[in-house]
Parts: structure tokens; C-alpha cells; sequence
């Protein structure tokens, strides 16, 4: 029986629900796996202790010293959660965070007193701390993995909601792509003002994508009649699921469609109209033969990829078509995971639907 409860466990990590496993721990779950990178970085970190104002000899006293510091810390937590001084951990919990946080932070503030380097390696490693727990508790890696196996089957999904959505797409796809005032934006648009207007547009799917993925995850354990209700956090790890997949589906498209835009710019548009456009002969950043691929080109290639990478996926999670032919294929395969939980559920000798 235990060989069998470990393969449902296994599969349901591989689907990316690592929550569907019973009696989760963080300390033991999340934080002994994330031990190995937070060592790493700790490690790492003994360098803000140096100062490149000093010399050779106090900057290796100030690692040395750094280490030492470390040492200690690793020794008095230990002895904090009565372990011998130089055991390994078995858990990882409450002290050896914030050791993880405070102690590295120290460093640059006792050598030196780098204070505004001190407060932002504690803020790093706070970061730190919060991805590994969403990317190891939730199996972000897995859930990853598992979409880019199903990568075929994204690509002919999308390519079947495309073909829904292409007529309207490409209609005020095309009428920006040649309308001067585009061009002139984004032209003058420095790369960080670029990239923070396509993060703003990411930002506004993505937004979109969290509010509405709830209502989808509540559906499908609407649909299926086998086992308990889910908790909150395998809810979370639910729509995760579908999050990941929705937003692979989000970017293969944006990515066809600068594409398109780059290919469709090459051979309709040449170097005299566009600096007509925008005023002055624009930027040639790469070169084959005759063809030349101009920065503003690029530039508003990404824009339009951005705005229809957004419109894709609003289109997909409000039209009832393009929702029923995302989430039913993705919906059938958690279904087995949902049957799987249900029998893993009685393996264990408890309840396997509600009372």
C-alpha cells in the first residue's frame, strides 16, 4: 500500500498538485528542499562584507570574519532547536529563516557600515524566500514541465482559437501596424519606457487572468463528483495550473504575431516610409543581404504582439467557445488527477467525499 500511496503522491507532483499530497509540511516539504539554494546564496553573500575601497588583507579579514559570522549563527540556531552544534537540519523553519535574512543582511553593515546594503540584501532575501516557497510548495518547476510536454497540443489549441479570433485581431492588428502615430511612439520610446509599457500591458493580462481563474477552478470541482472538497490551497494550486497553461498558450501567440509583424514590415514596408514616419532614417540593427531589420520595426512588432497577447487572453477566458475548448481538454486531464486524489484519499482510510 505505501509503494501505492507513493505513486499517486509522484503523480500528482509531476501534474504539478503538489497540494493533493496529505499531511503537508513547509518545514519539511518546502523549506529542506529550498535548503540547498538558501546555503548557496548565504554563502554568496559573505562578499557584501568586503568594501572595493579597502585593500587585499582587511577585505579576506572581513570574509573571514563574515564566516565566522555565519558559523555562529548556523551553531546557535542549531543549539536553539536542540540539535549538536554542527548537525545538518532535518526541518528547516522559523530561526533558520530568519537567520537566512538577518545574518547575511549583517555582514555588510558590521564591515563597513554599508547600511543601504545591509537593508537591501535582507530585502532580496525576503524576495528569495516568497518565490521558492510559491515555486517549490506549488510545483511551479513541474507545472512548467508538464505544460511543455503537452507543448503540441498547446500549439494546435491555440492555433484552433486563433483561427477564431484572427479576423478581429488582425483587423486592428494590421489598421496599428500601419497607422503613423504607432510608429512615432514607439520610435521615440526609450528600451526601459518599451519594456515598462509591455509589462504594463502583461501586467493587465495577467490581472485579468487571476480574477477570472477562481470562477474556472470553482467549475471544475463543481464538475466532479469524487472526493472531498478541495482546501484553499489546493485551489490555489489548481489555478496555478491552469494559470501556467493559460499563459504558455498567451505567449506562443504574442510570439507568432511579432513574428508575422516582422516578416509582414520586411517585405511591406521599406527604410523611406518609415522615416517619413517617424521623422528621421531609422535604426538598422541586423542585416541579411538586401533586408535590413530596423529598430522601430522591432520596437512596434513588440507592441502589437504585447496588445494582442492581452486580447487573446481576455478572448479565452470570456467568449464560451474559446473557454470550453481551453479549459475542457486541460479540465479532463485534472479530472484524473481529481479520481486520483479520491482513491488516494481512501488508500489512506479517510473520507473520500463529503458526509
Amino acid at each position: 500500500m505505501t509503494e501505492e500511496l507513493e505513486g499517486y503522491e509522484g503523480r500528482f507532483r509531476r501534474a504539478g498538485l503538489p497540494s493533493f499530497v496529505a499531511d503537508y509540511r513547509a518545514t519539511e516539504d518546502t523549506w529542506t528542499r529550498a535548503a540547498p539554494v538558501l546555503v548557496l546564496v548565504a554563502a554568496a553573500e559573505v562578499f557584501g562584507a568586503i568594501d572595493l575601497d579597502w585593500g587585499i588583507v582587511p577585505n579576506l579579514g572581513a570574509l573571514l570574519g563574515g564566516l565566522a559570522i555565519l558559523l555562529a549563527a548556523f551553531v546557535v540556531t542549531n543549539r536553539l532547536r536542540g540539535r549538536r552544534a554542527l548537525e545538518l537540519p532535518d526541518t528547516v523553519g522559523g530561526p533558520e529563516l530568519a537567520a537566512f535574512v538577518l545574518v547575511p543582511a549583517l555582514l555588510p553593515a558590521v564591515f563597513g557600515g554599508q547600511w543601504t546594503s545591509a537593508l537591501v540584501t535582507a530585502a532580496v532575501n525576503l524576495v528569495l524566500l516568497g518565490v521558492l516557497y510559491v515555486v517549490i510548495a506549488y510545483g511551479v518547476v513541474f507545472m512548467v514541465v508538464w505544460a511543455l510536454r503537452r507543448l503540441g497540443e498547446q500549439l494546435a489549441t491555440s492555433a484552433g482559437l486563433l483561427a477564431r479570433a484572427i479576423p478581429l485581431l488582425l483587423l486592428f492588428a494590421v489598421v496599428l501596424f500601419v497607422n503613423t502615430e504607432m510608429w512615432q511612439v514607439f520610435a521615440s520610446l526609450s528600451d526601459a519606457r518599451l519594456l515598462a509599457v509591455i509589462g504594463l500591458l502583461v501586467a493587465v493580462g495577467t490581472l485579468f487572468l487571476v480574477v477570472r481563474l477562481p470562477r474556472e477552478v470553482g467549475a471544475l470541482e463543481a464538475s466532479v463528483a469524487e472526493g472531498p472538497p478541495l482546501t484553499r490551497r489546493q485551489r490555489v494550486n489548481v489555478g496555478l495550473v491552469l494559470f501556467v497553461n493559460q499563459a504558455l498558450q498567451v505567449l506562443l501567440v504574442s510570439v507568432a504575431v511579432f513574428a508575422f509583424f516582422v516578416a509582414f514590415g520586411l517585405l511591406a514596408i521599406d527604410e523611406e516610409v518609415i522615416a517619413s514616419w517617424i521623422g528621421s532614417p531609422p535604426q538598422v540593427v541586423a542585416g541579411i543581404g538586401s533586408v535590413e531589420v530596423t529598430a522601430p520595426l522591432l520596437r512596434v512588432a513588440a507592441g502589437i504582439a504585447a496588445l494582442s497577447g492581452v486580447y487573446y487572453a481576455i478572448a479565452v477566458l470570456t467568449d464560451a467557445t474559446y473557454r470550453s475548448e481551453f479549459v475542457g481538454d486541460l479540465g479532463d486531464e485534472l479530472h484524473v488527477s481529481f479520481a486520483d486524489r479520491a482513491r488516494y484519499l481512501t488508500l489512506r482510510g479517510e473520507p473520500a467525499a463529503p458526509a
